[in-house]
């Protein structure tokens, strides 16, 4: 058995104490945990014993498929439950309850709103609650919904149930215990897979960007791709074609690109297509046929791929990662690289990262080739062993509006106290007191979503009925309306509504070039032919913020004076660059550097800390924006050295204080039905960090 094996089972098997597993990808997690959780359910006992947690509907069936056989082999029964699973196996899970119960948060939410009576006969059996994936929930509005879940299942039982954590990427151990039972952390049992001992094969490759005026908007006919990225998928193309890899861009767009790309070159070279691009908006049954093919070892597969192939989905053995665009997160790149290397081979990371082509208008923060070291600070922390910690906890009030609703749905009512005591006071929303539940209830009855019985009971008005009888409710964060995209009778895929195509617009989707020939507003479809032409459609989303630890190490690259090996000739290249740009703006003597229409300020600081300092110099009258590794004051040296002085003396004020100068503020899902005051609040807890960003003016400032 692996070391992880030996330490989770006698303490899982005790069922007396929380367990947190941290290890990485294919190390055995699944086993650490579900052999002694087999072993005890087997001893003794009927009815539901396990409900397991995960993320995504695709991790839970490729979990089912692990586990089934096993189950049934020794004499339990197993059930999956999620969006994708027919109605009647969810009834035969009431009518007869398995052993195991493998579900996402989403459907576990149903199951109260839809069936609060039944709950508690249903939950009275369960000896474990398993967290697949924790990290994926850590910080997120989601990973609060999964925390109250939890508590209520546990509600529903009358008892403490222990709680299990599986993850392969987490940064401190310490606080995704607490995570996983929030005020209880120190009393889980920490269990940590061995760190390093696997070879790692490592590359980075450098690219210059099309000059602006070779890459300026294209209709949608123009078949003409961009410099580096003919470059980039022209090295993935004699690379990997003959492989199985896993193919990482930083957005759906950029998958889609590649993957055209590389199935034009495929067709050119008249070899057959390996490349096939895999997200979130293409339909399941295109996604898992991509899947099927990375498990087939008798035909070449790649997929050109966003976070849907960084969680644990088994997809059988990948040759190598490659990484196109900056990283932005250590713990991502090491999910990522975990996938690469899991039969004993070498684990082997290829990153292609893009610079600008410099032109005399370039501004100066762009010669600092900020991509290519950022690439390089994150990789020097992964082979480190650093990883970024859980995010602080924020308020996560527009879950709280989800949760009581779902409380009282649940149970037809529920008392003022009650909820409180349910969601806040022995719940993971600690941080609201009951002073500000009161003011929290009030809100949401002035939104129409509550009313009160002449007894006291909270009940669900109109609006709020309507809510929550609407499938979107049961999941926590704010999901885009879509259109369809349908080719012959057979659906691709979505597209957001935001961002509507219109009849004979050309896109790329699914890898393949297409034609819109209807749009049907009714359904929300959108008919598709295949066309010559085409460019990705936008997607909207965002990369995950960059750490302070990150930003620091860049720093420490900028004043180095030793390139890493695993640079190319033109990686190096631009590495050298920016290490000169550093020194001719005076970076390695002072943080700000005027500019002809800014100043330039350089925190060297995560994005939280620089956002939080842009809210500050806005606040104090100056215009401000980041530019990565920068922030554009639109004022003279003289007064932003005064701003900044202001701020280290005290006049930055609390984050209640400088949220309130923040207009829009709205941002989750149901922050529209708070006050201001509360919106006030939790913004200032989700997204501002005063202590950091006073702690950024004073290393800013000349001693």
């Amino acid at each position: 058995m692996r070391d992880i094996q030996l330490a989770a089972i006698p303490l899982i098997i005790d069922e007396r104490r929380d367990v947190v597993i941290g290890a990485a990808t294919a190390s055995g997690k699944t086993e650490a945990a579900f052999l002694p959780i087999a072993s005890a359910l087997l001893a003794g006992g009927d009815g539901l014993g396990v409900i397991a947690i995960s993320p995504l509907r695709a991790l839970i069936n490729n979990q089912y498929e692990r586990l089934e056989l096993f189950c049934a082999e020794i004499g339990l029964s197993i059930q999956r439950w999620h969006g994708d699973v027919a109605a009647s196996h969810k009834r035969d899970v009431l009518r007869t309850p398995p052993h195991i119960l493998l579900i996402t948060p989403e459907s576990l939410e149903a199951m109260f709103v839809l069936r609060g009576p039944t709950t508690p006969e249903l939950f009275a059996t369960v000896r474990f609650l398993v967290v697949d994936e924790l990290h994926a929930f850590i910080g997120a509005e989601r990973g609060k919904q999964m925390q109250s879940l939890l508590q209520r299942v546990e509600d529903a039982a009358e008892k403490r149930i222990p709680r299990i954590g599986l993850s392969a990427t987490l940064g401190d151990m310490a606080m995704a215990a607490e995570f996983l039972r929030p005020g209880h952390g120190p009393s889980a049992a920490i269990v940590e897979g061995a760190r390093g001992g696997q070879e790692i094969r490592l590359s980075v490759r450098g690219y210059e960007a099309t000059p602006p005026e070779v890459a300026k908007a294209v209709s949608d006919s123009d078949d003409t791709d961009s410099r580096d990225a003919v470059a980039i998928a022209t090295h993935l193309f004699s690379t990997l074609r003959a492989g199985h890899n896993l193919i990482f861009a930083n957005s759906r767009a950029r998958v889609e690109l590649l993957a055209d790309m590389l199935r034009r070159m495929s067709e050119d070279a008249s070899v057959p297509n390996s490349f096939w691009p895999h997200h979130g908006s293409l339909a399941k049954e295109y996604r898992e046929d991509v899947e099927r093919r990375l498990k087939d070892a008798s035909a070449p597969a790649n997929a050109v791929c966003t976070v849907t192939l960084e969680l644990g989905i088994d997809i059988g053995a990948v040759e190598s990662i490659a990484q196109v665009g900056a990283p932005s997160s250590v713990a991502s790149l090491r999910q990522r690289l975990g996938r690469s290397g899991r039969r004993g081979d070498p684990a082997t990371l290829r990153v292609y990262v893009t610079e600008p082509d410099l032109a005399s208008s370039t501004q100066a923060s762009d010669a600092l080739r900020d991509q290519v070291v950022q690439t390089v600070a994150v990789i020097e922390l992964l082979v480190s062993h650093w990883v970024e910690p859980p995010p602080s906890e924020a308020l996560h009030l527009s879950t709280l509006v989800q949760q009581t609703l779902s409380v009282i749905a649940q149970f037809g009512g529920a008392k003022p106290r009650d909820a409180w005591q349910l969601l806040c006071g022995s719940g993971p929303f600690a941080d609201v007191d009951a002073a500000m539940y009161g003011e929290f209830l009030r809100a949401l009855a002035a939104a129409e979503l509550i009313t009160q019985s002449s007894d006291g009971t909270l009940l669900l008005d109109t609006k709020g009925e309507r809510i929550v009888g609407y499938f979107e409710f049961y999941a926590a964060f704010t999901s885009t309306e879509d259109f369809r995209l349908v080719f012959g009778g057979r659906s691709l895929g979505t597209l957001p509504v935001d961002h509507p195509v219109g009849q004979g617009s050309l896109l790329v989707f699914a890898g393949r070039r297409w034609q819109v020939i209807s749009v049907e507003q009714s359904s929300k479809t959108i008919h598709v032919e295949p066309a010559a032409g085409g460019r990705p459609p936008l997607f909207g989303g965002g990369r995950p913020p960059v750490h302070n630890r990150i930003r620091e190490t860049m720093l420490d690259q900028y004043r180095g004076d030793v390139a890493p090996r695993y640079l190319d000739a033109t990686a190096a290249r631009l590495f050298e660059e920016g290490r000169q740009a550093f020194r001719e703006l005076g970076l390695d003597q002072t943080n700000l550097v005027a500019r002809d229409d800014a100043t330039l300020v350089f925190p060297w600081a995560g994005d939280r800390i620089m956002d939080t300092l842009v809210v500050a110099f806005r606040a104090a009258d100056l215009r401000a924006s980041s530019e990565g590794v920068a922030l554009a004051i639109e004022a003279d040296e003289a007064s932003v050295r005064s701003a900044l002085a202001d701020f280290t003396a005290g006049e930055l004020g609390d984050a209640e204080a400088l949220a309130k100068t923040v207009l829009n503020k709205r941002s989750a899902k149901y922050d529209w039905a708070l006050s201001e005051q509360l919106l006030t609040l939790d913004f200032a807890g989700r997204a501002l960090d005063v202590n950091g960003a006073i702690e950024a003016a004073l290393r800013v400032m000349p001693s």
